[in-house]
């Protein structure tokens, strides 16, 4: 960030004198969104850009585009959240198919100054498109800006408005996760929220399962869910807890808007669960208690979860 500032501070100054001595050159021009990501420091997201293809439209002239530029800390956070051993580990294994995706999550067709985006109001349409549509980001202008991505997670813009000469950048603390990219396990991996449904899925041995292709449904367990219950969680065998995880998924697909209702629903595990309508919905579970779902849709790239705050106890335990 220091570099950035710096950058712009020198092109400024440099600007600046030119016009008090009456030259007549032209002030000095503003870097491409791509010559100031790299000015700037953010090394993590020019490799990025590099691998995915995407370095030529950050140096296209010819564009105007707003870009959520996640800081290096925050392509490090989210390689340790995978499992990778840095930024760098992460940018060279994943595809660049997936680096694309994931770019094209942080950027809009338009430019947008903060003030602007405020104007323009809370969703906005990114270069992504998932099941051939556009996705969108969901902001938040209460205090600062703040974004909502695909995984729940929330990203802060931390320095807004920094110009380029085909854009704009707006810094952010987070990367930010698009749907119907990383697997379901991943996308939990990403949201500290279900810290323990994931350390419970290793316990139990299931994450390869829930890697796999599917695709699946899971109900998701917060933290909280798992803590109001952690002294019978902690007692569990490794295979009694593999059956309370089975039982919070489907052994297909079930968005929000094809649950069915009022009907028994079979798990992985064989046993139902009946999903009661209402706002917000409940699922009754084997001890008749409810849990309610409190977000629904979160879309992985082999299925769904739907997030609900109590943990499902199958019979028998």
């Amino acid at each position: 960030m220091f570099r950035l500032f710096k950058w712009i501070l020198a092109a400024a100054t440099v600007s600046t004198m030119l016009t008090a001595c009456g030259g007549d050159d032209d002030p000095a021009p503003l870097p491409t969104l791509a010559q100031a990501a790299q000015s700037g420091g953010f090394s993590a997201l020019t490799a990025a850009a590099t691998k995915a293809g995407l370095a030529a439209t950050l140096s296209d002239t010819s564009a105007s585009l707003t870009v959520f530029a996640p800081t290096n800390d925050a392509f490090s956070k989210l390689a340790s959240q995978l499992g990778f051993a840095s930024a760098d580990a992460m940018v060279t294994a994943l595809p660049s198919s997936t680096l694309a995706s994931i770019l094209q999550y942080h950027v809009l067709a338009s430019r947008k100054t903060a003030a602007e985006l405020n104007a323009a109001g809370a969703t906005q349409p990114t270069l992504y498109k998932f099941n051939g549509a556009a996705t969108t980001l969901n902001l938040n202008f209460s205090a600062g800006v703040s974004i909502q991505d695909a995984a729940l997670t929330t990203a802060r813009v931390t320095t807004a408005d920094v110009q380029a000469s085909n854009g704009v950048i707006h810094v952010v603390d987070k990367v930010l996760v698009p749907p119907g990219l990383l697997n379901i396990v991943q996308m939990a991996q990403v949201n500290p929220l279900f810290d323990s449904l994931v350390a419970a899925v290793v316990k139990a041995n299931l994450q390869t399962t829930l890697s796999g292709a599917g695709p699946f449904t899971v109900f998701a367990p917060t933290h909280d869910a798992f803590a109001a219950i952690a002294a019978t969680v902690n007692g569990l065998s490794t295979q009694q807890l593999a059956d309370v995880l089975t039982y919070h998924v489907l052994p297909s697909q079930v968005l929000s808007a094809n649950i069915p209702f009022g009907s028994p629903v079979t798990t992985v595990l064989g046993q139902t669960v009946v999903i009661n309508a209402g706002t917000p919905p409940t699922i009754t579970d084997s001890t008749s208690t409810k849990a309610k779902i409190i977000a629904v849709d979160v879309r992985a790239s082999n299925g769904v979860i739907h997030v609900i705050d109590k943990v499902l106890i199958p019979n028998p335990l």
